[in-house]
């Protein structure tokens, strides 16, 4: 039944203001409801643990767009429902919940004197509505957990705290951190205010330091994690790169991963999440050194630089800066930490400084506004206001912009916080974060390239015209409601950064026809706010960041988050039913339309794809073509200075900064990362991140290959003279258990792909295995004495102890020609004779326990799971001797197999796989071979993968960050 806006009553309606807002209907249709527009279903969610195979979370029958994606709907439904699972309280749809939220806005807008009338109101709610439902924009993830509920109306994900130099300020920032993780925020801030190691206490003893106290702040944040949140505690720790104790800040994390290193050498578990890990410390929070122009530029000319006391200001210690600044980025390569974060730049672009300086960020680095404050956010679908003939409909796109902008501080009126001092500061600047997603799908569509001058224009104009449109209607609202309470001792330094932006607009250089047309409202758009501005004030003291939209993203079913490229070229898709599929991206064929080619053509480049994951030498796909199809990942990886100079082609148009992390590879040097540091800073960023593949040990892959990264990534240290901490080692020798002169042994044929080949394998009496014996090829061939000397090196390493699990778990999935259909009904698919010949002896040989924790299952048991949902054998009634089979018999035969042709939709196409792709990171390491460096999901168990500075998973939503 569809829900219809209910009749206001004359009391009500008296409350509206003749000067409130005039609401024009864009989106939505007058006299019909935007849910009758729409076609709905029903579905039934259910997330298992890829693990265990456990069920996590099972809700059937609900209700949601037919075009909404599987997965989009199973994250809407496990995350953002209310009430228990089971009861007549919990949510069954999308209505329900989107009702929840901006029935909530509109009551407050209402309330708070926002809308000229009770029609305005009502078109208000049906635009909200129709832009929600039609995956236009999203709210932040606390709008969805929070508003509308009986819970505290949290609306904000980012929080920035303060500490002053106090016990009580320390104790305090231990307790208000604490809250903001217990609910699923993340906080940021900066501990430069705490007096230094090197510094007399007033009882005349020596200070702890601000490190020291990090120790408990990170233990605290570490309890609280495993105390049930379903994701590690997001956090950002900022000191000034003029503290005294500013290298021991920068060696906080490095010093710790050589820690992590020697104790996963000696054996101990210290894998993110690992039993062991908690034994280091720091490994809860981001770590950024706030810099400013003069420590820069005295790297930049190779002169010293003071560092203060925190008590008197003055100079204590004089370093080189460019020594300091080494160190920095060496610490960077070796473990990511820490970041920089632009002072000097920020606070130049600081609507209120009369108020306060911004001296840290929240945990994913795009909100830095005042001490105690908080922002929250909501991001546009970038790809849904392109048109038929690919060009950007920017009217259609302000006219969103400022209906969000307008719901965004209308939760103020209504929002609870976590503190008093949060909840004042945040209700006297309204400090709000609109932002987009899917630039990297957009700029493909349009046939530009991430890395070039015409995607960096159209990303440009796009950020100007967002900002333009949500300060010129902040200035509306400002006459309408009031501008904020700090606006009249900031006017004057407010006006001076909305010129900064109107004149960055004014420098931009457009490219072509669809970024001049964007770049023409935007330049109106700035020219209304400066006049606007003048008269009216504004509404709010920030407007916009560009936030990693990692949950939301899925929730919108966005190719790409935030400000980033695409990730891969091939996606991973869930099927309604169970199972999944492997697509290419189909952002792709819209792509090559517009740059000109046919349909004969877009389909042969699509299928490479498809096997490839890239477009080198695509068929008939021309090179330069090449760029607008570069990704994050893969054959056509973006360069990292690609990614320094979109960041700093938007970031002159936001309020905030840009949650992004600069990703280099593993063989990436320390010169590189010093380089990327100080371009950003000439370049205007505000905060730079990066990262270098597989530098951190704490970090799970999804290959056999991350034990050799690590040890390469060792010898690199060594190279740039990164001192190594040395761990002696207890060695044991092995005893080789020998075979028995009689022993059981089995001969098994096979054929893969047509090739045939026969295996024999001998046991000891306890049936383990102990020898292999492989035919292949004709006798005396190079082929066939490869093969035995393969077979005598497996077999003494199984009679020396190797576990037969490891050669599985090794050799499985191993990629080689021959592979395709075998003639075993066990094992369908094979990827090479050595997938096949593993799996096969995972069968023979290891119980059910060690191959469902491999992922490889019997015929049966794979029949069985379809049937009954369940791998595990089942006893028979009646007799207790009878047994479904847990392994099949071992064939000492040539077996006539029965070929079955095996589709992509084949449900069991991918079951005997030991890494079936979960996500689409998965996916691009199969397609690509290489480890992807991303966490596993604390929730779920598949591997996330990146979303700004932050991790996202594709399976259940959860994030490694504060949105």
């Amino acid at each position: 039944m569809t829900e219809t806006a209910r009749s206001h009553t004359p009391s009500e309606t008296a409350r509206y203001t003749k000067k409130g807002l005039k609401i024009e209907r864009i989106f939505s249709t007058e006299g019909v409801h935007p849910y009758d527009e729409i076609t709905w279903e029903r579905r039934d969610v259910v997330q298992t643990n890829w693990k265990t195979g456990e069920t996590v979370f099972e809700q059937l029958g609900v209700e949601f767009p037919d075009f909404w994606s599987l997965n989009a709907s199973t994250i809407v439904t496990t995350k953002y429902f209310r009430g228990a699972v089971g009861t007549p309280e919990r949510e069954r749809g999308l209505k329900q919940l989107i009702d929840r939220v901006v029935s909530t806005y509109v009551k407050a807008g209402r309330e708070h004197g926002y809308f000229a009338s009770a029609a305005d109101a009502e078109v208000f709610e049906h635009e909200l509505t129709w832009l929600l439902a039609n995956q236009y924009f999203s709210f932040n993830s606390p709008v969805w957990f929070n508003v509308g509920t009986t819970a505290p109306q949290q609306v904000s994900a980012c929080f920035i705290l303060s500490v002053d130099d106090s016990m009580d300020s320390i104790l305090n920032w231990y307790k208000e951190e604490g809250f903001i993780f217990k609910g699923g925020s993340g906080a940021g801030l900066n501990l430069s205010r705490i007096r230094s190691s090197k510094e007399l206490l007033s009882s005349g003893g020596t200070a702890s330091g601000p490190v020291s106290f990090m120790r408990g702040a990170d233990a605290s944040a570490g309890t609280i994690k495993s105390g049930g949140a379903t994701r590690r505690a997001a956090k950002m720790v900022v000191l000034d790169v003029d503290h005294p104790d500013i290298e021991e800040f920068v060696e906080t994390k490095w010093r710790e991963e050589d820690k992590i290193r020697a104790l996963r050498d000696a054996g101990y578990d210290m894998d993110l999440g690992g039993k062991d890990i908690t034994s280091v410390q720091y490994q809860n929070a981001n770590n950024s050194v706030r810099v400013n122009d003069e420590f820069m530029r005295a790297v930049e000319n190779g002169g010293e630089f003071g560092l203060r006391s925190r008590m008197t200001g003055e100079v204590i210690e004089t370093v080189d800066a460019r020594t300091l600044f080494r160190k920095i980025s060496e610490a960077a390569w070796a473990c990511a930490d820490p970041g920089l974060q632009y002072d000097d730049t920020i606070n130049d672009w600081h609507t209120n400084p009369e108020t306060g300086r911004i001296t840290a960020s929240n945990p994913c680095s795009e909100y830095m506004s005042l001490d105690n404050s908080s922002c929250n956010l909501a991001s546009l679908n970038l790809l849904k206001f392109l048109r038929d003939d690919d060009t950007f409909d920017a009217p259609l796109f302000a006219k969103a912009v400022e209906l969000i902008i307008t719901a965004m501080d209308i939760s103020i009126c209504f929002a609870d916080f976590p503190t008093e001092p949060i909840g004042e500061t945040t209700r006297n600047y309204r400090q709000l974060g609109i932002g987009y997603a899917n630039l990297g799908a957009l700029l493909m569509a349009m046939g530009l390239g991430y890395d070039s001058e015409g995607g960096r224009a159209m990303a440009a104009t796009v950020t100007s015209l967002m900002t333009g449109t949500s300060y010129r209607r902040s200035a509306e609202l400002a006459a309408i409601v009031g501008p904020y309470n700090g606006y009249a001792r900031n006017a004057e330094a407010h006006q001076r950064v909305m010129r900064k932006h109107q004149a960055a607009n004014d420098d931009v250089r457009t490219l072509h026809i669809a970024d001049a047309e964007v770049h023409k409202l935007a330049t109106e758009e700035w020219a209304k706010v400066v006049e606007l501005g003048k008269t009216n004030g504004f509404r709010n003291a920030q407007a916009s960041v560009l936030a990693p939209t990692g949950t939301i993203g899925f929730m919108m079913d966005c190719d790409t988050t935030g400000i980033e490229p695409d990730f891969s070229l091939v996606k991973f898709k869930k099927l309604v039913g169970g199972g999944s599929l492997q697509i290419v991206n189909q952002t792709i064929p819209r792509a090559l339309k517009k740059l000109g080619y046919d349909e004969e053509k877009i389909e042969a480049i699509v299928a490479y794809i498809g096997e490839h994951g890239h477009v080198v030498d695509a068929p008939g796909l021309k090179p330069e073509h090449y760029e607008v199809f570069d990704t994050a990942m893969g054959e056509r990886a973006l360069k990292p200075m690609g990614h320094v100079l979109m960041m700093a082609a938007c970031q002159p148009f936001l309020s905030g900064a840009i949650s992004k992390t600069v990703n280099l590879p593993e063989s990436a040097s320390i010169e590189d990362i010093e380089q990327i540091y100080m371009e950003s800073w000439k370049l205007g960023l505000k905060a730079t991140a990066i990262y270098r593949d597989n530098c951190k040990v704490g970090q799970p892959l999804a290959d056999g290959g991350g034990k050799a990264k690590k040890d390469a990534a060792e010898a690199a240290e060594a190279d740039t003279k990164v001192v190594e901490k040395v761990v002696e080692k207890v060695v044991y020798a092995p005893t080789r258990k020998r075979l028995p002169k009689s022993r059981q042994a089995r001969t098994t044929s096979f054929t893969v792909a047509g090739a045939e080949g026969y295996m024999t394998s001998g046991a000891h009496d306890d049936n383990s295995l102990g020898e292999i014996f492989l035919k292949l090829g004709k006798q005396g061939s190079t082929l066939a004495g490869v093969m035995d000397a393969f077979s005598i090196a497996v077999s003494i390493g199984l009679q020396y102890g190797v576990p037969l699990e490891t050669y599985v778990s090794k050799f499985t999935n191993l990629r080689f020609e021959p592979a395709g259909l075998t003639d075993d009904p066990d094992v369908r698919m094979a990827q090479s004779i050595m997938d096949y010949v593993f799996r096969r002896l995972a069968l023979d040989y290891l119980s059910f326990e060690e191959r469902s924790a491999l992922g490889i299952y019997s015929a049966d048991e794979r029949q069985r799971h379809l049937e009954t949902g369940s791998y595990e054998p089942v006893e028979e009634t009646g007799n207790a001797s009878e047994l479904v089979e847990t392994a099949p018999a071992a064939k000492t035969t040539t077996v006539e197999a029965e070929v079955v042709e095996v589709t992509d939709e084949d449900p069991l196409a991918g079951a005997p796989e030991v890494k079936v792709a979960k996500t689409t990171a998965e996916l691009l390491e199969q397609i690509t071979g290489h480890a992807v460096d991303s966490p596993l999901c604390m929730t779920c168990g598949t591997k996330m993968r990146p979303a700004g500075s932050c991790y996202v998973c594709e399976g259940c939503g959860s994030t490694s960050g504060c949105s």
